[in-house]
């Protein structure tokens, strides 16, 4: 992976916490000049000034990408705090917030940029990261590229073309993980009361998740045929698959993402 024109021209990280710690983490990792990039941070850690980074100093005219990671709360007035100093005809900007639109912006900012906007999740902390990206019709080819490479560095993206798809992939990628942490609480809790020592349980239990997502992930078989691979009649898991079915498993499952999706929405309207 190169970075040739963000080590030219720079990059703008506007936000250090965790989720621009762990995409800073990542595009060092493979290969990143640390002298081009320029944090910008009230309460930046002290990981952050060891990387050998700009900290708070002052940022190139013309970077090749200003990325911008605070809360959604903070969205409005960190960036109308940029527009006098952005410019469309050399600034790509990338929003990782939730619920805040590349119209809303381009409105704070006065003016049209190119604007990506991006939903990353937290396993972008360890390289494992699933983010969906958008790009307004101000974008290149060449920025999309960029916005591209700099996403892969912490896991997969996948490109959207409707703006109002970054609320389904908030439901699936962005929340997710949490979904299965807590399916993981709730088998070693389970296992617990199986017998099994808490310690027992976690290795168990974590361990079949991985298992379960690299088997998924090499593609051979779908998630519904490894399923049924592993069901045998009337055996142990067709009981356990059973119970799920009586309790309307997936129909639990599409309410909670669809509660995430409605909640994204209107974190759109809450901050338009």
């Amino acid at each position: 992976m190169t970075f040739d024109i963000l080590s030219q021209r720079g990059l703008v990280l506007l936000g250090c916490g965790k989720m621009g710690s762990a995409m800073l983490a990542g595009w060092l990792s493979n290969g990143l000049n640390p002298a081009s990039v320029y944090v910008v941070d009230p309460y930046p850690s002290e990981w952050v000034f060891a990387q050998g980074v700009h900290v708070n100093e002052k940022v190139p005219t013309k970077p090749a990408l200003v990325l911008i990671a605070v809360k959604p709360q903070m969205m409005q007035e960190t960036v109308s705090q940029l527009k006098d100093a952005v410019d469309p005809q050399h600034h790509l900007i990338i929003s990782v917030a939730a619920g805040i639109l590349a119209d809303s912006i381009n409105s704070w900012l006065g003016k049209q940029c190119p604007t990506v906007r991006c939903m990353p999740n937290t396993p972008s902390l360890v390289g494992k990261g699933a983010s969906g990206l958008y790009a307004n019709s101000h974008v290149s080819l060449q920025q999309k590229a960029i916005a591209e490479q700099i996403m892969q560095a912490v896991g997969i993206s996948i490109w959207l073309d409707d703006e109002v798809l970054i609320d389904a992939v908030t439901a699936v990628s962005g929340s997710g993980p949490a979904y299965y942490f807590l399916m993981m609480e709730a088998m070693i809790a389970g296992a617990q009361q199986l017998g099994l020592s808490k310690e027992q349980a976690a290795t168990l239990v974590l361990q079949t998740a991985e298992g379960a997502a690299v088997m998924a992930q090499l593609g051979k078989d779908s998630p519904a045929q490894l399923r049924v691979a592993v069901t045998s009649p009337k055996g142990t898991t067709e009981a356990a698959l059973n119970s799920f079915a009586d309790n309307d498993y997936e129909a639990t499952v599409a309410n909670a993402m669809q509660a995430a999706y409605e909640r994204s929405q209107a974190l759109a309207k809450l901050f338009t």
